[in-house]
């Protein structure tokens, strides 16, 4: 859905569709249907990598981009992990730490995994370090961050990161339709109907 609003010239069933046959093809390469398989075959073996270059290019938040990149931020590069791990049984979580999205082992929920990081394994106080990095010694720690969250919390964590790149490009007409889908969001993801006029009044 995200990707057919950016691009315009498809419908997100024909998005679906295309996203879908990408992610059968990664899963049908899996030979050892693992979790540590998964890692490999994703993260180590150079199918993707972490956008180092340009974080916040807003095609690091389409699927459809990623998947024909293979290049990615934390958070569609666990998507794309979720929904290869879900077609070889190897069922993950998406775990939405502030700064740094994470995914979770759903048979050994100890067991947390970093997509950005080659797919590196972490412990919870792996997980907590982590945090420190990203967002300061100094910054207070709850065991919340590491629970599991839904798809639609999914979407809007994308939708979030699309305004902030939008908005740092000073990208009026891609800050509109993010904003109209944001808008859209069951609470408490949904920005207030004013919130585009705010964003907007600094670029006029």
């Amino acid at each position: 859905m995200i990707a057919a609003h950016a691009h315009g010239d498809r419908t997100p069933d024909e998005m679906l569709a295309h996203e879908s046959a990408s992610l059968d093809a990664l899963a049908a390469g899996i030979r050892n249907p693992t979790l540590d398989g998964l890692r490999s075959h994703l993260f180590t073996s150079g199918h993707f990598r972490p956008a180092r270059h340009d974080y916040y290019d807003p095609r690091n938040s389409f699927l459809d981009e990623v998947l024909a990149r293979r290049v990615g931020i934390p958070i569609t590069l666990a998507v794309v992990a979720m929904e290869v791990g879900r077609r070889v049984g190897v069922p993950l979580d998406g775990v939405g730490m502030p700064g740094h999205f994470l995914l979770r082992d759903k048979v050994d929920r100890t067991v947390f995994v970093d997509p950005y990081h080659q797919g590196r394994v972490l412990d919870a106080a792996g997980c907590r370090a982590l945090y420190r990095t990203v967002a300061g010694d100094g910054a207070a720690w709850h065991d919340e961050f590491l629970d599991p969250v839904d798809k639609v919390a999914i979407v809007a964590r994308i939708l979030a990161n699309l305004k902030a790149a939008y908005h740092r490009r000073r990208d009026t007409a891609g800050l509109r339709w993010v904003m109209a889908l944001r808008t859209r969001l069951p609470p408490p993801y949904a920005d207030p109907p004013d919130e585009f006029a705010r964003l907007m009044a600094p670029l006029n």
